[in-house]
Order: C-alpha cells, then sequence, then structure tokens
C-alpha cells in the first residue's frame, strides 16, 4: 500500500515516533508545541496554535501584511484542535516528496518561531522586534 503524504512528511522530518498507517491527519509533537498535520483536496496543511488570547489579535494582524510578502505561512483565526484561536499555517501539495516536505517544515518552523516570539512580546514578555518591518 502506498505510504500516504502524512508518512512521508514523517520520514521526511525524522519524527521519532510512529504514524498510523494510512494515516490522513495527525498531531506532531514539536519543540514543546504540537504541530497539526492533515491532507485535504490534494494538499498537506501544517497548522500551528498561536495564542487563544483574542485580544492579541489586532497587534498580531498588524505584522500579517508584511510577513505574506516574506513568507508562505499564514496568520489566521479559527478553530484549531477543537478550539477557537489564532494560528499559523502552510501548505504544500501532497504529492511532494521528501525534500519538498523537508523544506515545507523547516519554513513552516520558522516562521512558528518568529510567530511565538510576537505573541510572547504582545504578552509583554521579552521579543526582540527586527529594527525594520513592514506594517499595513
Amino acid at each position: 500500500m502506498a505510504k500516504t503524504a502524512i508518512e512521508v512528511f514523517a520520514a521526511a522530518i525524522g519524527y521519532p515516533d510512529a504514524v498510523p498507517d494510512g494515516a490522513n491527519s495527525f498531531v506532531f509533537r514539536v519543540d514543546g508545541g504540537e504541530i497539526f498535520a492533515s491532507v485535504s483536496n490534494g494538499r498537506l496543511l501544517l497548522s500551528c496554535r498561536l495564542s487563544d488570547d483574542l485580544e492579541l489579535l489586532p497587534e498580531l494582524a498588524s505584522f500579517a501584511a508584511g510577513r505574506m510578502l516574506r513568507e508562505d505561512a499564514v496568520l489566521t483565526f479559527g478553530e484549531l484542535g477543537g478550539s477557537q484561536c489564532a494560528f499559523l499555517w502552510q501548505d504544500a501539495p501532497a504529492t511532494g516528496d521528501s525534500r519538498v516536505f523537508a523544506r515545507l517544515f523547516e519554513t513552516f518552523m520558522d516562521s512558528c518561531d518568529w510567530w511565538k516570539a510576537r505573541v510572547e512580546g504582545a504578552r509583554g514578555e521579552k521579543a526582540e522586534i527586527p529594527s525594520m518591518m513592514i506594517r499595513p
């Protein structure tokens, strides 16, 4: 039986835990957080929860336009993992190979790190903001 995009993705990133055979969705535990992965309409979608605090949305949204020029990950608000939150998502064709999926993971995790630092900064925790940033 052919492997699903989730299984190929797990192998591409060297995920140490087993992914169920035939999985079309899975929650990867990475760097103390969760990366939600699913396959739908021929796309592999990765999502990462940023914050459940709706009061942070206006500040986070102020960064979104500039970040869309720099990266493929997209900030959105909706349901993820059973609750409403601000989260980041990025996708790629589900027909990608290990090289495509490894690159997707690397770029997505870089984006997650940047956005998580903004969330920490919005909460008053120390976060370094670049000296030049495009805002709408």
